[in-house]
């Protein structure tokens, strides 16, 4: 009887994506004791075994890891409830479906289980002709195989039953007259506990009244399954905010509260350290005690920060033992998770390597000959202090950034490379950027509220503005410098974490905060854009405000409102920062796959200056050198190159220009040309003429190349199809150096310029690449670029890409 009594407090392992292995549900027993919670739900959907194949049984393999799974939990003082989920495809009235069903759960139960769950949750209310006829209803069919399960197992003090309507957005029409919960509550056996969610699949708070009318429905105290903190439902969030919106005081409502928690293992420290403080707070001994979840968050923020910088790699082989920390081989949330026959697989112990793939379900289990982040910057740094003049770089070199024309915090905080410490004022940035799915954190709110106060006001800086008041420039200036350093505090947060000495950490965290860092980036660069650039509304060619409204005047948060599931506008604090952005609603430009091979580098993406050109021109000459097998004829002009490739962009729309820099200097950029019509005959007028003085003809000696780059620069800006120029009136031109290890940020760094050209009223942008260039093809069609023309736009072969604004 005192078993059935106890309040079941602790996790449910019940989400969709890969379940975690075995060596982290050891972990987590060790968190749970530490922070006396008492019982785990293991439920994971994409368990083969445990939902599609319900009806197979363990191997005897699987049989011996459950069973020590089952030990491990008993042996720290743990509830291990097994459930099992066959509502997609079970006949209710087959006599050959409920043995089976029979014989798995007494496989489980022989191995020691000694509580149980039936779970009919996320299934259709239809029933076969054959259940139609044998029962009543749906709720009839199930109470009948629940019941017959139970007396089975021989009424264990715990089992558990999950209905379909399991929250009262479900019900219908409401919680108090669903016939489907009449069923339950009449006919279920009294001792048979029922799972609930709220009044929403995730409840913003769980109230005292709520809960009384489920109770009275149900005629039995229901048990919390609680998915505050799940993200499975979106592959940019993640919650690391506290356990909140629920009162100490409701555990008199319920028989229990069971947290299903992020699919990421190592994101889960701050809930359930939480959670463990909110079940201490309500007990009966220490009722004098009230919950206080900031106070909670500051504790758990104490104790994972040893966590979090501990030299623990990706499958946590730590010399500490018996630790709350010690954790297992851990993964990335990927779009397409595999499945796997079962959630019972053994982790692979992994060589320290610098940098290692994300997309797989473990790290290599040998080292991979790959160049990692180390060796790149061993490279750079020799590169940078290999001796040569000034105008004559080694071919190939990449000089460092020459010192007064950075100014960036983030860059001036040097190279992020090995192994260091995250801070607590990083972590709690961190935490407050994935806070909780109805609320952002303080980090996440100052982010938003500044970029959209920045937005509204940009009137007050536009290009044509009719001179405002001074403290209104200079309130829109300082915002605007406290905006772009919280951007750059993102920066440094995503190299420290993948620098850090975590690689546990580094493995589940990383594609959040490099998709947070990628699009902070964007921001960050078109803010700073703004000031001098934008055209205000009394422009013909501005249409900022109809942009805006076009985009998504509406933050994610005015959204939602308090009665809206998470999943209506996805993305947390990413996302509500991209619709914020022009070109927000193009959600191609900024979801993607994390690279590959993770690096620590810092990148910066801002405005053209003009004193970028000797560099600009300095890389271009690089790129075409290496094009050229490193051969240059000594004649030529050293600005032959740049004034060809870039010139006319520079010297004539530069308020498009964008510049992607690293800890070394330029290492990209991006040039955009807003109408091309007039672009044309600007460079007529002025650009061709200047560059016929700058080179002007030298008998038979003139070199080749410098004798034909007025007809070549004739020629690359010769006529478009006026077809084209319609739906695609601008043109951007985009370069980067081959040793860039993130091409993700070639991306960011494109997003930047389609948002100014977006801003300033532009409909579509085309860009022309010849047809050889597969890689910048195929780069360009992932971000939506579709082929407009092939080999007819003025007279060379290239493919035409463009794509509308």
């Amino acid at each position: 009887m005192e078993e059935k009594k106890q309040f079941l407090c602790g996790v449910v392992e019940g989400f969709y994506g890969r379940p975690w292995s075995m060596d982290q549900r050891k972990v987590l027993f060790q968190w749970m004791q530490h922070w006396g919670l008492n019982t785990y739900l293991y439920g994971p959907k994409d368990d083969l075994k445990h939902r599609l194949l319900w009806r197979e049984v363990y191997s005897p393999q699987e049989e011996g890891q459950l069973r020590t799974l089952i030990v491990e939990a008993q042996s720290r003082g743990l509830r291990f409830v097994y459930a099992l989920s066959p509502g997609q495809d079970i006949v209710f009235s087959s006599s050959c479906d409920l043995t089976l069903l029979k014989r798995k759960l007494r496989q489980v139960s022989d191995l020691g289980c000694q509580a149980f769950a039936i779970l009919f949750d996320d299934i259709d209310h239809s029933m076969c002709q054959a259940d139609s006829e044998a029962f009543a209803s749906f709720a009839h069919a199930q109470v009948t195989v629940t019941n017959d399960i139970y007396r089975f197992l021989g009424e264990p003090p715990v089992f558990l039953f999950c209905p379909t309507e399991y929250c009262g957005s479900l019900c219908s029409p409401s919680v108090s007259k669903s016939p489907y919960l009449q069923t339950i509550g009449e006919d279920l056996l009294p001792n048979i506990t029922v799972i609930w969610t709220g009044t929403k699949v995730i409840s913003r708070k769980l109230s005292v009244d709520c809960l009384a009318e489920v109770e009275s429905v149900l005629q039995r105290p229901p048990l919390i399954w609680d998915n505050l903190h799940a993200n499975d439902y979106d592959s940019r969030r993640l919650f690391l905010g506290p356990f909140k919106g629920r009162e100490p005081q409701l555990r008199r409502q319920l028989r229990g509260l069971l947290l299903n928690p992020n699919c990421e293992f190592e994101a889960n420290y701050i809930p359930l350290h939480t959670l463990g403080s909110w079940y201490r707070a309500g007990k009966e001994e220490t009722k004098d005690e009230e919950y206080c979840p900031d106070r909670a968050l500051s504790a758990a923020l104490h104790d994972w920060m040893e966590e979090l910088n501990q030299p623990l790699q990706a499958g946590r082989q730590s010399t500490r033992a018996d630790q709350r920390a010690s954790v297992p081989t851990s993964r990335c949330k990927t779009p397409d998770r595999p499945d796997r026959p079962s959630a019972f697989r053994g982790s692979k112990t992994v060589a320290k390597l610098p940098v290692f793939p994300l997309n797989s379900s473990s790290p290599p289990s040998s080292p991979t000959k790959v160049k990692g982040e180390t060796e790149v910057q061993e490279e750079e740094k020799k590169r940078s202090n290999q001796p040569g003049q000034p105008h004559q770089p080694t071919p190939g070199s990449r000089p460092a950034a020459p010192g007064g024309c950075r100014g960036q915090k983030a860059l001036g905080r040097g190279l992020c490379g090995g192994k260091g410490l995250l801070s607590e004022s990083q972590v709690r940035l961190l935490v407050g950027l994935y806070y909780l799915p109805h609320e952002h954190g303080p980090s996440a709110e100052k982010l938003l509220q500044d970029l959209t106060w920045l937005k509204t006001n940009c009137h007050l800086v536009s290009a044509n503005s009719k001179k405002p008041p001074p403290l209104k420039i200079d309130e829109w200036r300082g915002r605007s410098s406290r905006f772009m350093s919280l951007c750059e505090d993102i920066a440094q947060l995503h190299c420290s974490v993948v620098g850090g000495a975590n690689r546990a950490v580094l493995y589940d965290l990383y594609p959040y905060v490099w998709d947070l860092r990628n699009t902070a980036l964007v921001a960050k660069a078109f803010i700073c854009w703004l000031e001098g650039h934008v055209l205000s509304d009394s422009s013909t060619l501005g249409s900022w405000r109809n942009c805006f409204h076009w985009c998504g005047k509406t933050t994610g948060a005015d959204l939602l409102g308090v009665e809206s599931e998470p999943w209506v506008f996805k993305g947390g604090v990413s996302g509500e920062v991209q619709m914020l952005l022009p070109i927000g609603s193009s959600s191609e430009l900024f979801t993607h796959p994390p690279p590959l091979f993770p690096t620590s580098r810092l990148y910066n993406i801002r405005p053209y200056h003009s004193k970028d050109k000797v560099e600009l021109y300095r890389m271009v000459r690089q790129l075409h050198l290496r094009t050229q097998g490193g051969q240059e004829s000594s004649a030529a002009h050293p600005d032959v190159i740049g004034d060809r490739c870039l010139g006319p962009c520079l010297a004539l729309c530069p308020e498009y220009s964008f510049i992607l820099e690293d800890e070394l200097g330029v290492c990209g950029c991006v040039l955009g040309i807003s109408d091309v019509r007039s672009f044309a005959k600007r460079c007529q007028a002025s650009w061709i003429p200047a560059m016929r003085d700058k080179y002007p003809p030298k008998g038979n000696n003139t070199p080749l190349n410098t004798q034909d780059l007025i007809r070549l620069m004739e020629e690359d800006q010769g006529e478009y199809p006026e077809s084209l120029l319609y739906h695609f009136p601008s043109q951007l031109r985009l370069d980067a150096l081959p040793e860039l290890v993130d091409i993700s940020v070639s991306r960011t760094l494109l997003t930047a310029l389609l948002a100014a050209l977006k801003a300033n009223g532009s409909q579509g942008v085309f860009c022309e690449v010849q047809p050889t260039d597969r890689q910048r093809l195929e780069f360009l069609t992932k971000l939506g670029f579709l082929e407009i023309l092939r080999g007819e736009a003025r007279s060379r072969e290239g493919v035409v890409l463009g794509r509308l604004l």
